[in-house]
């Protein structure tokens, strides 16, 4: 059984077996010695205890868990023992001896993206981003030029990569923005080469501390020397690979391209959807707070009053947030170090997305109850029209309203009357023809419209506006309905009802063409065919008076039965059939009839 210390490495405590603390003590004991006359020996001291700390954390799976032996032996091959490098000016050449380079290779860790804030003119992210890729800064910024002034979306995405990017803080983090391994040589280095440029201006004071360093690494050297005599057992077996090793390797490449590839698709469609939804809903939601002209057609659609800029924001919330988590593990993909953005942030925007999401089932709720009701309410007019007149039936154009507009029984615009009023209208008009027996025709205007409950859907169908004139026996009917503003659109449709007494003709300018019924149904006795004719109107029936006689015309062609002009021809297995002209001529295996002008003859073979 062995004893557990509890210790603080860098700020962070951990449950250490007492053996693996031991190990871990002479560790930095022997490390601490070989900084003894360096510069900055407290500052490569601490962020060596920091990176560490990093790497047993990366190692412990939750709080209580004791770090061994095992562990620590993990950490001191990948920062590489004191002994183990030449403290001196080589490791600053830019090309390491090599035990350094063996060492490297071993130890080396993936390239992490940071934010490098040492070279960075606003956030760090495109001196990063140069690091990462390996590629000058000039590269990104230029890049980030283009997207801006470009398509618009750089400023988001910078912003986003400002925020989810971590910043390179400590000494192990600059080191591994670089890729290059973080071991006790490299953060002596990246301290050192920090001192170099502080002396610049004291060059004297450098000068001290450059022997200094230079007769510690010198010391250093000769023990490492003496290490690789006594050991080099542990060279070959670092450097030694097995097929496969080699080959685990390769499939591991592959998967992890095509990971990479992956995450660049998320987040592509991440980022686009995003920016497309901020720039579209966000414009709607302030032009509908301002109250800026171009949304007057969406708030008299809006027959549930919900403000445009509240389901603007409820949809950026609903769309966007699921985009933002796919962008997200897009760069969770492509970025390993990727700060976390917190439990409280993923169970906020999880609330949001919730909220939104049952606010805008809501609205559409009340937006579809605003049509649950139906109701009519209809007008009669008695019409001067007796029967053996003839009735012309016109449509009737005003200049306010398009003429052209399209008729759809689910269309309607916005335009102004001759006062100069704002009013809804819409081509939403049908006309039907009925027979009657009274001796006066009759009209009636049957006006619709839906609404939450009886008493709305009722008053919104009174206060539609539609108007007709007879004159000298030709009526005539606006082709547009009109209503107020305040009463939304809500499906709102006339249907103009004609009952016409019986022998009585009407005719159907072409200009009603439109607003007939295809083909007769229901009692309707009129069609769109019947236009620009005169019909007379029977009862519950019509005659056109006018209309051309089409000669009949039957052609009739399949394998077994032909009908033409010529006559009619059955043909069969067991005969065939044939009526022209002639008359007719019947044939079987054992009988034939032929019928003609010169009589009946029949054949029989037997």
């Amino acid at each position: 059984m062995n004893k557990t210390v509890n210790i603080n490495l860098a700020g962070i405590f951990f449950h250490i077996d007492e053996d693996a603390y031991l190990k871990l003590q002479r560790y930095l004991e022997a490390i601490k010695r070989s900084f003894t006359d360096s510069q900055g020996r407290s500052e490569i001291i601490a962020d060596i205890e920091a990176r560490i700390a990093e790497l047993f954390n990366e190692r412990v799976q939750n709080d209580k868990q004791v770090i061994r032996i095992k562990e620590v032996d993990e950490v001191i091959s990948i920062m590489g023992q004191p002994e183990d490098y030449l403290v001196d000016d080589e490791i600053f050449e830019d090309e390491p001896n090599s035990s350094y380079s063996k060492k490297s290779s071993s130890s080396a860790s993936s390239k992490k993206l940071f934010r490098d804030t040492d070279n960075s003119y606003v956030g760090g992210v495109s001196s990063g981003l140069a690091h990462y890729f390996g590629i000058d800064a000039v590269w990104i910024r230029l890049a980030w030029i283009l997207l801006i002034f470009g398509a618009g979306t750089g400023i988001l995405l910078y912003i986003l990569l400002w925020i989810l990017v971590p910043e390179a803080k400590t000494t192990a983090e600059k080191i591994m923005m670089t890729g290059e391994p973080v071991n006790i040589s490299n953060i002596e280095k990246k301290i050192k080469d920090g001192f170099e440029n502080v002396s610049e201006t004291v060059s004297d004071v450098a000068k001290n501390v450059s022997d200094s360093l230079s007769g510690a690494a010198k010391n250093v050297s000769n023990a490492a020397k003496n290490v690789d005599l006594k050991k080099p057992a542990n060279t070959i077996k670092s450097s030694s690979r097995t097929f496969f090793d080699t080959l685990a390797d390769v499939i591991m490449f592959f998967f992890k391209v095509f990971a990479k590839f992956i995450g660049v698709i998320l987040i592509i469609t991440g980022a686009t959807s995003l920016i497309a939804l901020i720039i579209g809903l966000f414009s709607i939601g302030v032009v509908d707070i301002i109250h800026l002209p171009g949304l007057d057609l969406v708030d008299i659609a809006n027959a549930g009053n919900t403000p445009i800029w509240l389901v603007s924001l409820l949809t950026l919330f609903a769309v966007g947030i699921p985009f933002f988590f796919l962008f997200y593990l897009g760069l969770k993909i492509l970025i390993n170090n990727l700060k976390s953005i917190g439990k409280i942030a993923k169970f906020t925007l999880l609330g949001l997305w919730l909220i939104s999401v049952i606010s805008l089932i809501i609205v559409g709720i009340r937006q579809a109850s605003e049509h649950a009701f139906n109701e009519n309410f209809t007008v009669k007019t008695e019409l001067p029209v007796k029967s053996m007149d003839t009735l012309t039936i016109k449509m009737v154009s005003n200049d306010n309203f398009n003429s052209n507009f399209y008729r759809d029984n689910h269309s309607f615009k916005l335009a102004y009357d001759d006062n100069g009023v704002k009013t809804i209208y819409t081509t939403d008009i049908d006309i039907r023809v009925k027979s009657t027996t009274d001796s006066i025709a009759m009209i009636a205007i049957e006006k619709s419209a839906d609404g939450r409950s009886y008493e709305i859907a009722r008053e919104r169908a009174k206060n539609i506006n539609f108007n007709f004139d007879f004159k000298n026996n030709t009526l005539l009917l606006d082709s547009y309905l009109t209503t107020n503003p305040e009463n939304k659109f809500s499906d709102q449709e006339v249907d103009v009802i004609l009952y016409i007494p019986e022998n009585t003709v009407v005719y159907f300018n072409s200009s009603t063409k439109p607003f007939l019924h295809y083909r007769t149904y229901e009692g309707n006795l009129i069609s769109r065919d019947d236009t620009n004719h005169y019909i007379k109107i029977l009862f519950d029936d019509t005659e056109c008076l006018d209309c051309p006689e089409d000669d009949f015309k039957l052609n009739v062609d399949t394998p077994a039965l032909k009908i033409n002009e010529q006559g009619v021809e059955i043909n069969s297995e067991e005969g065939n059939l044939k009526i022209n002209k002639q008359g007719l001529k019947a044939e079987s295996e054992d009988v034939k009839v032929n019928i003609n002008s010169n009589g009946i003859d029949v054949k029989s073979e037997n």
